[in-house]
């Protein structure tokens, strides 16, 4: 058994132990002061956007601001390495996502466990990756794509965002369930990746429904099926990869995680209050926009996307061979 599959497993055993909290007088009228929301990522990308959405309704509900606060740097893992170290009193939260859930694998000397080391609080979005090419590329279809890739193992060009992040990962699972030979590519950040599939010098890309979906109405981008188990709204006429490719699934999503031993009153009322956001039109709709589908649902439900997603993806970064850059 390899190293990485081994740590993958401690961490899925790890989750399954439940913290045990003490019960301070003052959790009852939390919060009395600012709250940071850490962001591992730079200002304006879906991350961002995601975390100032939720902030803004916990504002409101709790009259205490929620600070959205970015700290890129590291692969995403030094905001995440903030958190575990903050005091355990709800002042200091994360912004969980399918990137920290591939760095437990990828990067092999983190400092913290994530799993054992942020407490789960909820679930927030998920945001459907569409599979896109150019429009002058031959294939029209996904079972038309994996004949032409078959047929040519090793020269077609899959862009990504870099090493490790949701579009590259989501396209090694493709690779690796359809059997198919491509070359990744890394570029620095969406946008590069996105630019070198309209201008031809990438065949294919996993790339999220939000920076993509107007190239794609303007026909400058050819989709040829999204990510999600199912069908995604804003594109119904597109097929899931999973129609072709049965049991695929790969999504962006996002959630609030604390260091752990935070109270389980704080966790609470959090959970409680991103609920009732989610269920907000106004907020939802904000989420829709977006080609978001809001996550509902307690902290434990949570707590097991966050270890199901890092186990599933540390078998595929295992079978990628993916380094971070």
């Amino acid at each position: 058994m390899s190293i990485a599959r081994r740590r993958f497993l401690s961490l899925v055993a790890s989750a399954a132990t439940t913290p045990s909290f003490t019960r301070p007088v003052w959790a009852d009228a939390y919060p009395t002061r600012p709250v940071h929301v850490i962001i591992n990522d730079a200002p304006g990308g879906a991350p961002d956007v995601a975390a100032r959405f939720i902030s803004e309704w916990l504002s409101e509900q709790f009259g205490q601001p929620f600070i959205a606060e970015n700290r890129p740097g590291g692969g995403g893992n030094i905001g995440t390495e903030a958190v575990v170290r903050a005091p355990p009193d709800g002042y200091t939260l994360l912004l969980v996502s399918t990137t920290t859930a591939i760095n437990v694998t990828i990067y092999e000397n983190l400092n913290f466990n994530l799993v054992r080391d942020v407490a789960p609080v909820a679930g927030i979005v998920r945001i459907p990756l569409i599979m896109v090419v150019n429009p002058l590329f031959p294939a029209k279809s996904v079972p038309e794509f994996i004949s032409y890739a078959k047929a040519n193992p090793g020269k077609l060009n899959m862009a990504s965002a870099g090493n490790g992040t949701g579009p590259h990962v989501a396209g090694e699972l493709f690779k690796m369930m359809a059997g198919i030979d491509m070359v990744h590519v890394p570029y620095r950040g969406g946008p590069a990746a996105l630019a070198a599939v309209l201008g031809g010098q990438a065949d294919v890309y996993f790339v999220a429904s939000s920076s993509s979906i107007q190239f794609i109405k303007a026909g400058k981008l050819s989709p040829l099926a999204v990510t999600t188990a199912t069908r995604w709204e804003g594109l119904p006429n597109v097929p899931s990869v999973s129609e072709f490719v049965p049991g695929y699934e790969a999504s962006v999503w996002f959630g609030i995680g604390a260091p752990k031993d935070t109270p389980a009153e704080i966790i609470d009322k959090l959970n409680s209050e991103i609920n009732a956001g989610l269920a907000d039109i106004k907020l939802r709709s904000r989420f829709t926009d977006i080609g978001g589908r809001v996550m509902t649902g307690s902290a434990a439900d949570f707590g097991k996307l966050i270890a199901d997603e890092t186990a599933k993806w540390a078998k595929v970064v295992e079978f990628s061979g993916a380094k971070p850059d």
